[in-house]
């Protein structure tokens, strides 16, 4: 059962998110070439300590994975989905970077993600993919509005994939979030309109498309991190939102 947010717990994850914005702001500044992703990490960690608040990824272990997190990000390169552990890896130029992060401020959880294309080069098709998962991102976020369903996120997600001619990633979804790194409900990237859950006044959800330039298939490597199947870069953009009266509400904006 999804769990409904009061306006103190709103404003609370907002707090959060608030956090998660600065941290991920200073990340993709950093996120340059010959840049480790180890070094991302424990700025990351030194980060969110110093705004006296958690990272909600570190030893964190998610129903049924096989064990705990750990780190403070998710680092995937390349046709590395979401999960990617932060390694001694240098960033090179072109490189498509997957930055997800979690901040857990006084109890409260806030998820964001962004892709970073690190040097700001990379090929048409993949500055394609970008654009079109972040649209995609906030064609969903219009979505989340009281009365409406589940399923009409899905549809603007999707329906932002099929325009650019890229691909749902296959088995991943968003979720609800706030009091935990990972709530009810299950928010999936495809759907009809209309159908799916009710969405709800105090619902808050953590929105994450993630789009492939070739098929859909995944894998899960035993590191515990997402690829594609044939090697197809991927993106991922995540925001954490509210369902209020006055409609969608950013949190980690």
């Amino acid at each position: 059962m999804p769990k409904l947010k009061s306006k103190k717990d709103i404003s609370g994850i907002e707090t959060s998110g608030k956090i998660l914005k600065a941290v991920l702001d200073e990340l993709e500044k950093a996120a340059i070439p010959s840049t480790k992703l180890a070094f991302l990490d424990r700025l990351a960690f030194d980060l969110i300590k110093s705004y006296e608040a958690k990272p909600a990824f570190l030893n964190y272990r998610p129903e049924g994975a096989k064990k705990a997190f750990p780190a403070s990000i998710c680092a995937s390169l390349g046709p590395v989905v979401v999960h990617g552990i932060p390694d001694g890896r240098a960033l090179e130029k072109g490189d498509i970077l997957k930055i997800d992060a979690g901040v857990n401020y006084k109890g409260y959880f806030s998820d964001s993600a962004r892709t970073v294309i690190v040097g700001n080069e990379c090929s048409a098709e993949e500055k394609k993919l970008v654009k079109a998962t972040e649209e995609a991102l906030y064609a969903g976020i219009e979505e989340v509005i009281p009365g409406n369903r589940l399923g009409d996120i899905g549809y603007a997600i999707s329906s932002v994939a099929d325009k650019y001619g890229v691909s749902v990633v296959d088995g991943l979804a968003g979720h609800g979030v706030g009091f935990a790194p990972h709530e009810d409900p299950l928010v999936f990237n495809v759907g009809r309109k209309g159908t799916g859950s009710l969405i709800e006044e105090g619902m808050v959800l953590a929105l994450e498309p993630m789009f492939s330039l070739g098929y859909p298939d995944i894998l899960e490597l035993p590191d515990g991190s997402f690829k594609t199947v044939d090697g197809s870069v991927t993106a991922h953009f995540e925001h954490t939102v509210a369902a209020t009266k006055s409609g969608p509400r950013i949190l980690t904006s």
